[in-house]
């Protein structure tokens, strides 16, 4: 790869850097060689990359910003798990992507930018909340929920930058493992007074990926000029949550309860979130590793042990 005339690979612009992806993925692009800015909603943010200021439910973006960048890392979006989805709430989490993804597009256009590439998160929400055998894969229709209906929704918005020509990836993320600031804390809660505890049937799927392979997913996203489409980001590994849990406690040495928490406690207290924690299938990684990707971290023992070990 050839490199600018700064000296850098090239540049790249993340939305949504402040997250948990993209606080890695700055880290990492950084490592490479890569010149690496932010766009944020929010101001006053200082760190190791200059941040941009935008507000894609304004329309806001300045076209200086996107001015000479090569790559476009799309991550932004509202947190599906930070609060119950209120109508107000699933209409938020839809425009953050999707809103986002539109203003970028205009303004890329508009100003004629030769993107090298828009790479743009998804999740495997995309196949709808169901427990059952089946394994789905990227030629598998979206399903028929709310965040099914998000995801897809996020996907089209993307689309468009494809139309124009542009090499567009889209990758659906699993649920990310990291220790600190993700779904696997919130597990590891109970484990404060001395055990865990599985949730539900335990009968339901957990789609996992840890970070470092993640964000080597999306560097082979940036390098591989032939990669286009898209891709699940999930560990080979397939397991259910009583499995994961148990995996947790052999690592962690904190007993697992032998009761589970009730589905209708969960429902409860989440509402409609609640199909997040309580169903689940199993979701293939075989299109990215056909295409060349090794998994660092494909056996969940071995992702919790480096995790749990730092």
């Amino acid at each position: 790869m050839t490199s600018t005339s700064s000296g850098y690979k090239s540049r790249i612009l993340i939305t949504g850097g402040s997250g948990l992806i993209g606080r890695y993925l700055t880290s990492r692009l950084l490592e490479e060689g890569y010149s690496v800015a932010h766009l944020s909603r929010k101001q006053d943010q200082f760190g190791r990359v200059r941040v941009h200021r935008w507000d894609p439910a304004k329309g806001i973006l300045d076209p200086a910003v996107i001015d000479g960048v090569d790559y476009i890392l799309h991550l932004a979006g509202a947190n599906i798990g930070e609060r119950r989805w209120s109508e107000k709430r699933k209409k938020e989490i839809v425009s953050s992507r999707v809103d986002s993804s539109l203003l970028l597009y205009r303004k890329i256009t508009e100003n004629r930018i030769p993107l090298k590439a828009f790479i743009s998160a998804s999740a495997v929400g995309f196949y709808g909340s169901a427990t059952t055998g089946k394994i789905y894969s990227e030629v598998d229709p979206p399903g028929s929920d709310f965040l099914a209906s998000t995801c897809r929704k996020w996907e089209e918005a993307a689309d468009a930058f494809e139309s124009s020509g542009i090499r567009t990836v889209k990758i659906r993320n699993a649920m990310v493992l990291e220790k600190d600031d993700s779904a696997l804390k919130r597990l590891l809660m109970p484990a404060k007074y001395g055990f865990l505890v599985s949730m539900g049937t335990g009968r339901q799927y957990m789609s996992w990926i840890h970070i470092r392979d993640l964000c080597e997913i999306y560097l082979k996203a940036i390098e591989d000029q032939g990669l286009s489409g898209v891709f699940n980001a999930v560990a080979p590994e397939q397991v259910s949550h009583d499995e994961f849990m148990r995996a947790l406690s052999s690592n962690m040495k904190k007993p697992l309860l032998p009761f589970r928490v009730p589905s209708f406690i969960l429902e409860f207290m989440l509402g409609e979130m609640s199909s997040v924690v309580l169903k689940g299938s199993r979701i293939s990684s075989e299109k990215i590793t056909g295409n060349g990707f090794k998994f660092a971290f494909g056996n969940l023992n071995d992702a919790l042990a480096d995790l749990l070990e730092t």
